[in-house]
Parts: C-alpha cells; structure tokens; sequence
C-alpha cells in the first residue's frame, strides 16, 4: 500500500517557477514507475512526466524543456520542477505511482493517487 501528499502547489505569475512535492508513505514507492497528472476544468486527466524505478524519464511535449521531474527514494519523495509557467500549466497536479515499473499515459494504469494541489499561473 502507498500513500501519496502533494504539496507546494500555488498562485504563481506567468514565467514564474514553482517546485511540487510528493511525500509517499511505504516501500512500493522505490520500485514503482511515478508520475505527475494534471487535470483543468472540463479537460480529462493527462500525464505531464513520468520517472521510471531506475530514472528513466518521459515529458509532455507542451512541458519538454520547461519541467523537470525527479525522485529521492531515500526520501521517498517524488518532485516537479516547473520553470516558465505559461496559463496554460493552471490545473490541479496529481502525483500518482504505479505497482509495476512500467510508464504509461493512462490513469487507469496507476495504482495510487494523492489528493492533488492546485497550480494557478496568472498571465
């Protein structure tokens, strides 16, 4: 069993950075594929980045170059770094893990969900 809490989501303006963090709770984390979702009003939940058990990585194309995810298993602790916020990033963040380490796009493949943090960037 794991348990997911975002944190560090906020009001940021546009070109603003802003860091998210997920604490986990439980040994599944380090040998599961986490991710970070994103869902905005009346859009479906979307894969943003992705890190794999051993830090392979995957990006949205509308965040390559802009955010960076990255993951401390000492910690247990997941995180997204968001340079260069454009309007267009405002949604709520969701991290999410997997049981297996395996990336994918799809919601229904992830296990484990944290109660998300909202992430508004003013333009």
């Amino acid at each position: 069993q794991v348990q997911l809490v975002e944190s560090g989501g906020g009001l940021v303006q546009a070109g603003g950075s802003l860091r998210v963090s997920c604490a986990a709770s439980g040994r599944t984390f380090r040998s599961s594929a986490v991710g970070w979702f994103r869902q905005a009003p009346g859009k479906e939940r979307e894969l943003v980045a992705a890190i794999s058990r051993g830090g392979s990585t995957y990006y949205a194309d509308s965040v390559k170059g802009r955010f960076t995810i990255s993951r401390d298993n000492a910690k247990n602790t997941l995180y997204l770094q968001m340079n260069t916020l454009k309007a267009e990033d405002t949604a709520v963040y969701y991290c999410a893990a997997s049981k297996l380490n395996t990336i994918s796009g799809y919601p229904d493949d992830y296990d484990y969900w944290g109660q998300g943090t909202q992430v508004t960037v003013s333009s």
